[in-house]
């Protein structure tokens, strides 16, 4: 891709890679510091990199390449890594946006919400186990 814009283009990618720095994006898109300060140079990103990179996040080519629309990439077609519905394509695009600290609170209260919900029916079934005792020693 060669535009004026390429440097938006890097930073979007740094966005979605969830990476702050020039080489930690590198190492995201598995391409040498240098040739990711070659693009730079030459206020160009390679098409086929923003391509590839969209189709494998569920990304909006419009918006990687041009920041207009919406992050997300609408009606994006199923892939293995993808499978499921709308809803977990959403959530997976979303957290793939995360850095890596916000993945871990979020999955933190995951774990936490998890563990509330195996209390919560723990007991709701001794409820019910008591309720039976209670009623068998009435009759």
């Amino acid at each position: 891709m060669r535009s004026k814009k390429s440097q938006a283009v890097l930073a979007r990618l740094k966005l979605i890679t969830g990476t702050t720095t020039d080489i930690s994006l590198s190492t995201a898109l598995d391409v040498s510091p240098q040739t990711l300060s070659s693009w730079k140079g030459r206020d160009s990103t390679p098409y086929s990199l923003c391509v590839d990179i969209a189709e494998a996040r569920g990304i909006s080519l419009d918006w990687l390449l041009l920041g207009e629309g919406p992050i997300l990439r609408q009606n994006a077609p199923d892939s293995d890594a993808q499978a499921g519905t709308t809803g977990e394509n959403t959530l997976l695009a979303l957290w793939r946006l995360l850095d890596e600290d916000d993945r871990n609170a979020i999955q933190t209260v995951l774990e936490e919400k998890r563990r509330l919900r195996d209390m919560e029916l723990k007991l709701a079934h001794m409820a019910s186990v008591l309720e039976a005792i209670q009623r068998a020693d009435d009759v």
